[in-house]
């Protein structure tokens, strides 16, 4: 059984202070694991060597950090690219990493670094100033083709390069919640000859970071082959040997998109370890000897989105109405475990600045009969109900990256259908996906957004980024801005509830339980463990 950690806050120990204490890193585990989070036995001496070979749940569809739109993709990438700064999954600080130290200047625009030594990427050339300078700017230039890093970079002016050591990012306005994206994978650091490869072909190519690991191979929809890096010496100081190379000689990711097929490789030896473990097969792992690795993922939770430009969906009264048709605590004891606890609010739980609205998403059919009458949608003659000669049928939209997707939406089917929602589910590959919320060619999305800041909600919604949902409030919009631009933690924690309260008001977003990130790992591996997004960290993990 595994315990959730409690949700991280926004305190007066801002990650906006400049932190040198090297912290240890922690997880939720269950079955065989220990406390830390690591699948090593009492008394077993770490080994290096081995080729460990990971099952992801989908292809990564695109290799490059800057770009990489899903975990599956970001799972690997972590692997090769390093950060300015790492953060310490179980209080949320944020702690010199590529970057020995950095100042922040009192109205957040200004960041200025002071980098490690010493420190090159794989092809032998510097990690120095003007190679943070290169990647900054390089995310900047790819605009909307970095989902996440545009709204990391928003407002991002220049990068200037002090001295070799040192580089100054300036924005045009406050940037708080800049710092923390500086240890996300998506602003890890590529090599200048990576940089200057055209953006289409930096998804397949054999790209070049500083990481414990080389990125040797990418073979779309079948594997992705990294190498140890020999040499390696300035890890994280969360990790437990940052001044050593990794332990394992091979890392192999494999693309297994069925979740039985996975749990099957992982029993019969196949692969040593696998990712998106189905519900129904956390209990019968442990039970054959197998460790079970879970943690919350902070950020959006599960939940359809809607498409306010549609013409159902743009009626608050239909998104509203939706919000309390959903029985959320039926999803969760039929269909998932309790990894997945019901949503409660527009953030996981388990997110910075999470505020609890449970009470806005309390499931009550009388209430959504109430609000879809008074706004003259009637039942119909088969159920569904009906306004001005329309039928209340969404088309929502989802892809095939987490098995249980396709049950979940089923149950939900059922349960709007109760109170006259109809709901036509379309199955759609990840790149399809992409596409048809890109073209607006939905009323409702189902999906959810990973990221240890509540900035999320503001990629998630702000009308100046990606705005898949066509959102057009000037409100939110207002405090969105002002939670990113907010130094102080107690005015930035104030925002970000008033920012989950106004999505759930709007129903812009119909949360439906909080995703986690669940593992398997054969008894040959140890040391694994799980970072701030939940993602899992390679460099300490060795094979028996």
């Amino acid at each position: 059984m595994s315990t959730r950690p409690a949700p991280s806050r926004l305190s007066a120990r801002s990650p906006l202070a400049a932190v040198t204490a090297a912290l240890v890193l922690s997880l939720t585990a269950s079955a065989c694991s220990g406390a830390s989070g690591s699948s090593a036995e009492a008394g077993t001496a770490p080994r290096s060597g081995g080729h460990l070979r990971f099952a992801l749940s989908s292809d990564p569809g695109c290799m490059d950090p800057h770009q990489a739109t899903t975990t599956d993709a970001l799972y690997a990438a972590r692997t090769y690219v390093d950060s300015l700064t790492d953060q310490d999954p179980k209080t949320g600080q944020i702690v010199p990493w590529i970057a020995r130290s950095w100042e922040v200047s009192p109205d957040a625009s200004q960041y200025t670094f002071t980098l490690r030594e010493g420190v090159t990427f794989a092809d032998g050339t510097p990690l120095d100033a003007k190679a943070v300078k290169a990647n900054l700017d390089a995310v900047a230039a790819l605009g909307a083709k970095s989902m996440l890093g545009a709204g990391f970079l928003q407002g991002y002016r220049s990068t200037e390069v002090v001295d070799p050591d040192t580089a100054k990012v300036t924005f045009k306005g406050p940037n708080a919640q800049f710092l923390q994206a500086t240890s996300t994978a998506t602003l890890g650091l590529l090599s200048p000859a990576s940089l200057r490869l055209p953006a289409d072909r930096r998804c397949t190519a054999e790209l070049i970071g500083s990481g414990p690991f080389t990125l040797d191979r990418y073979t779309p929809n079948t594997s992705v082959e990294l190498t140890r890096r020999a040499g390696y010496t300035w890890g994280s100081p969360l990790w437990k040997r940052p001044g050593s190379s990794a332990y394992l000689e091979k890392l192999t990711f494999k693309v297994v998109p069925e979740a039985g097929v996975r749990s099957g490789s992982l029993t019969s030896g196949q692969v040593d370890a696998i990712g998106g473990v189905a519900p129904q097969d956390q209990t019968t792992l442990p039970s054959q000897r197998f460790t079970v690795l879970d943690r919350p993922n902070p950020g959006v939770p599960v939940a359809l989105s809607a498409n306010t430009a549609r013409p159902l969906t743009k009626d608050p009264a239909v998104r509203r109405a939706l919000l309390t048709a959903v029985d959320r605590d039926e999803v969760v004891r039929t269909v998932l475990s309790p990894s997945y606890p019901p949503a409660t609010s527009a953030l996981s739980s388990s997110t910075g600045g999470y505020a609890d609205n449970s009470k806005l998403l309390a499931h009550d059919p009388a209430q959504t009969r109430s609000t879809l009458d008074a706004a003259g949608w009637l039942p119909g003659p088969d159920g569904i109900r009906v306004k001005g000669g329309k039928k209340l049928r969404l088309k929502v939209i989802l892809g095939a990256n987490f098995g249980p997707n396709q049950t979940v939406l089923e149950l939900i089917q059922q349960q709007l259908r109760r109170s006259g929602i109809g709901i036509d589910l379309t199955l759609l590959s990840l790149p399809d996906y992409q596409q048809a919320r890109g073209a607006g060619d939905y009323d409702l999305a189902w999906g959810n957004g990973t990221r240890n800041d509540p900035d999320v909600l503001r990629t998630a919604f702000s009308g100046k980024l990606l705005n898949l949902g066509r959102i057009t409030d000037a409100e939110l919009e207002r405090t969105l801005d002002a939670q990113a631009a907010a130094s102080d933690p107690g005015k930035r924690a104030a925002l970000v509830a008033a920012a989950q309260r106004r999505v759930l008001e709007q129903g812009y977003q119909i949360p439906v339980f909080e995703m986690a990130s669940v593992y398997g790992l054969s008894k040959r591996v140890h040391g694994l463990t799980l970072d701030s997004t939940s993602y899992p960290q390679f460099h300490d993990a060795w094979l028996s």
